[in-house]
């Protein structure tokens, strides 16, 4: 079996096939609900046993990578609007019920990615962005402001539909359309004032705090396709990450 990257032979044999599962996913080489060969092909495929395509699979499936259903077969998992919500949407309501959010587009237009946002997307200065902003409702209230930002050279036909609730979260646009499945996120939080555009969705106090999520979003192959700022009204909700 060829060492999937020069540092390689250096992990363990199960997490070397797993490495080479992730890149044939993220590449393409098998599509989100495809079923993928039994653990006798890809052990006879990857010159393995069976035992250590197992263990990889295993840890595929903890990732969320794969899907393995007993008597069936092994599937590539696939983003659901529950699925994306359960993975990656972490407000809660002050009692840690969890709340499904609706979402409205208010604008979509393109722009020349700032500094900022072509170190945390790994762009150059002044690619153009796909800039999209909607607002949250939870609990049938505004909460949620948030700013979308992606690549176009990425996602190069990217549209949302305008002022109306949109049906599908956009990690599963993003799978559906352009075949890009988010495998995690990085997100960093902050304490921010509300601007008076903000104040004016929100129904909100100019000024008001508000508890900004920087999020970028990560592909199956490591790129970051995504930034999302959302800035949050936490009178009615709260975040909640669980950590193993």
């Amino acid at each position: 079996m060829a060492a999937p990257t020069g540092q390689a032979e250096y992990l363990p044999l199960y997490a070397q096939v797993k490495a080479l599962l992730v890149k044939r996913i993220g590449t393409g080489g098998w599509k989100p609900g495809q079923m993928l060969p039994s653990e006798y092909e890809l052990a006879a495929e990857y010159n393995v046993s069976q035992g250590t395509v197992r263990k990889a699979l295993i840890s595929l499936e903890t990732d969320r990578m794969i899907v393995r259903r007993q008597g069936v077969g092994t599937f590539v998992a696939r983003h659901s609007r529950d699925r994306s919500l359960y993975q990656f949407f972490r407000m809660v309501g002050v009692d840690d019920a969890r709340l499904i959010p609706a979402s409205v587009v208010l604008s979509q237009k393109e722009q020349p990615a700032t500094r900022e946002q072509a170190q945390m997307l790994s762009v150059k200065v002044g690619a153009m962005l796909h800039t999209i902003v909607r607002i949250r409702t939870l609990l049938d209230k505004p909460a949620i402001y948030e700013r979308i930002f992606v690549p176009v050279e990425v996602m190069p036909n990217l549209s949302v539909e305008m002022h109306s609730e949109m049906d599908d979260e956009m990690y599963v646009i993003y799978q559906e359309t352009f075949g890009i499945s988010i495998f995690r996120v990085n997100e960093r939080l902050s304490a921010v004032a509300a601007t008076v555009e903000e104040a004016k969705r929100l129904d909100i106090k100019t000024g008001l705090p508000l508890l900004e999520i920087t999020r970028v979003a990560i592909d199956v192959g490591g790129r970051p396709v995504e930034l999302r700022v959302s800035r949050c009204d936490t009178r009615r909700c709260r975040y909640a990450a669980e950590v193993l």
